[in-house]
């Protein structure tokens, strides 16, 4: 806590909000990397840079939290003017088992495999909600892929944009990360 309120303060002193007009992602990459403990691309540090195409309002001080207890990625706020982004965490990839221990393990415990139920299927329309207490807007798009409730997936909701990324809930129904 004491090193992200160190970060927070030093992101204020070295961007002052009367100096620019837009917040600097190169401060908001250092303060994530200080907050996780690891630089861009390392594991537990941010997937990649905050995009600089990004044009978020100077903000004196924001604030850094885990967006859930899994550290899957950083929230990123700021109180004053009102906005949040979401860093996405790189996670280590789990161990890789040699198939003869595999093998093995299997042989003594056998335990039936669970595979996940896809309820948004590529080309399926899908309905993306996003909201707060209080308001919601939903549009309507075209999965990029399949997935299982709970697991990501990409929209496409404009043919000459890059789609967005949403959560899959039921079929047909998508809702947008970080409402709560």
């Amino acid at each position: 806590m004491i090193r992200a309120t160190f970060l927070l303060a030093a992101l204020a002193a070295a961007a002052p909000a009367a100096a620019q007009t837009f917040q600097s992602t190169s401060l908001l990459d250092k303060a994530v990397a200080g907050f996780t403990g690891h630089p861009i691309g390392d594991d537990g540090g941010a997937r990649t840079a905050v995009d600089t195409r990004l044009k978020l309002a100077a903000c004196p001080m924001v604030t850094l939290n885990w967006r859930t207890p899994v550290h899957d990625s950083v929230v990123v706020a700021c109180p004053d003017p009102d906005w949040r982004i979401f860093v996405p965490i790189r996670i280590a990839a789990p161990p890789v088992v040699p198939a003869t221990a595999l093998a093995a393990s299997e042989a003594s415990i056998a335990v039936p495999e669970a595979k996940p139920v896809i309820v948004i299927k590529r080309g399926d329309p899908v309905s993306v909600v996003a909201g707060d207490a209080g308001f919601s807007i939903t549009r309507d798009g075209i999965a990029m892929s399949d997935a299982a409730a709970g697991a990501r997936v990409l929209i496409r909701v404009e043919a000459n944009k890059p789609p967005i990324q949403a959560i899959a809930v039921e079929s047909g129904k998508a809702v947008i990360p970080g409402g709560e």
